[in-house]
């Protein structure tokens, strides 16, 4: 028995300006796709873990995934959807990790091309889905799908388990003759990311009420936040459910997706964010550390690189230095042309250089000037480091050639690319303990939490202008279907 087994992920923020070509993906092909995934806590992993235990064969043309960044280029869409349709005829079952809000030069609609094309090449193979809790589901992905299952946690610990539970149904299939379908209810509401944290609030309540529908009886329950910095027709939330193909099944999964959906509708003005003036935010983070012994986290939420961010927006750091905040750190701060500059001069030397700032936010018709600063470089490092935190532990991460800027009350860490603050290591790779900063301020919502949380007094949210804000108000937003909440009244 055969299975097709793929991933492709990228979260699309189409008002990003940061390009996203094929290499963004680093691919692996083949044998090389196999042997990447096995044993990892991501869907494919799970799905490589349930073939080999079955006996099947694990066909696996191509595992990529690119940091969440501008619209997919047409080429690297059209290669990347080409080996998995390749792949497809003469297997027995599909299973696939998406991430469900993928918009390419192409299509505004990546992954629902994509199974459409799939089902066309391999209309007798039954296709399973694992998606991201912030996918953007749409009318064309729930009907060329026979099992859809999206995460349940935000920040993601769950990935592994999505591509179990997918993996599951899609097997019972193949070998119990069950027959599954997706149905679903989508709703006007593009919620904030800031809003769909798992652990409290509404989204935790709606994925509650999600678990206890399964609990019930149907197979599986999702709830999408959707990713609302995506110019189409609906970045919007919804609730999935795959249900038993039968009438009654059908009926029970369809009254549970909608049980589950009016519940969110109810608490809608729950899902929205509302920003707060960075200077309040300041204050309050200044009155914060009065006294502490560990630092407060700033984050900042407006250029955040795992929503699209270009890592290179001062606001914050410009905000904090005005209203006399010292004992600071900040990164990654991605300025390719700033590391140049300071690996030139090389450790030790004084410079003045512009910082931050480089990458006009044109789609929102802004564009900033660099910050102009003077100071002292501490180190330089390849930026790489090994993961010891809760998240991705033991993997191998790299930013480029890293620097250590010391302008005297700001520590700056200049990187070549952009990188989410998953660990300590942004910091200790260049000689620089965080835990001994009177603040440190991050670019980043969710994914410094879990590491950075535990070492902190406190979490100020600091909103910037950058293609990651909450403020709606920034973005020219024109495919999206109206009404919808909040930009509507509803």
């Amino acid at each position: 028995m055969k299975i097709l087994m793929a991933r492709l992920n990228h979260e699309t923020n189409t008002f990003s300006p940061v390009p996203t070509p094929l290499p963004a993906f680093s691919p692996l092909y083949g044998g090389d796709a196999l042997a990447g995934f096995r044993g990892t806590r991501t869907a494919l992993g799970a799905f490589i873990e349930l073939a080999e235990r079955a006996g099947a064969t694990p066909i696996t043309p191509v595992a990529a995934g690119a940091h969440p960044s501008g619209p997919v280029h047409a080429p690297a869409y059209d290669e990347l959807t080409r080996r998995i349709i390749d792949a497809a005829p003469g297997c027995d079952a599909i299973l696939l990790d998406l991430h469900g809000a993928m918009v390419a030069e192409n299509t505004d609609d990546g992954e629902g091309d994509l199974l459409q094309r799939l089902r066309a090449a391999a209309p007798g193979a039954p296709i399973g889905v694992a998606l991201d809790l912030h996918g953007n589901i749409t009318e064309k992905m729930v009907r060329h799908a026979d099992v859809m299952v999206g995460f349940k946690t935000y920040p993601h610990v769950d990935m592994h388990e999505t591509g179990a539970h997918a993996g599951r149904l899609l097997w019972q299939t193949l070998t119990q003759g069950r027959r599954y379908a997706v149905c679903w209810r989508p709703l006007p509401l593009m919620s904030h990311t800031l809003r769909s944290g798992t652990q409290d609030g509404a989204m935790h309540q709606a994925v509650e009420a999600a678990r206890a529908q399964e609990a019930a009886g149907v197979p599986a329950v999702s709830v999408f936040a959707g990713f609302s910095l995506a110019d189409i027709a609906a970045p919007c939330v919804s609730v999935v459910a795959t249900a038993e193909a039968s009438a009654r099944g059908m009926q029970a999964a369809q009254t549970a997706a909608d049980h589950v959906a009016h519940g969110i509708w109810q608490a809608r003005q729950d899902f929205v964010y509302p920003d707060e003036p960075l200077d309040v935010s300041l204050a309050r983070a200044r009155q914060m550390a009065q006294g502490a012994s560990r630092p407060v986290l700033l984050l900042d939420h407006g250029d955040n690189c795992m929503s699209g961010g270009t890592c290179d927006t001062m606001d914050v750091l410009q905000a904090a230095l005005a209203l006399g905040l010292d004992g600071l750190a900040m990164g990654p701060l991605c300025d390719p042309q700033a590391v140049a500059h300071l690996f030139a001069a090389g450790v030790g030397a004084h410079v003045k250089l512009p910082l931050g700032n480089k990458q006009p936010l044109l789609q929102l018709g802004i564009t900033k000037q660099p910050l102009p600063v003077q100071g002292v470089v501490r180190a330089l490092s390849d930026g790489c480091y090994t993961v010891t935190g809760p998240a991705y532990t033991g993997q191998r991460f790299g930013m480029g050639r890293t620097a250590w800027l010391d302008i005297g009350p700001a520590q700056i860490v200049v990187t070549e690319q952009p990188h989410e603050p998953w660990d300590v290591g942004v910091f200790t790779c260049v000689g620089l303990e965080p835990a001994a900063q009177r603040f440190l301020l991050l670019k980043s919502r969710m994914y410094c939490r879990p590491v950075f949380g535990p070492m902190s007094e406190g979490i100020v949210e600091c909103a910037s202008v950058g293609v990651t804000s909450s403020n709606y108000a920034l973005f020219p937003f024109a495919k999206v279907r109206r009404p919808v909440f909040p930009l509507d009244s509803l």
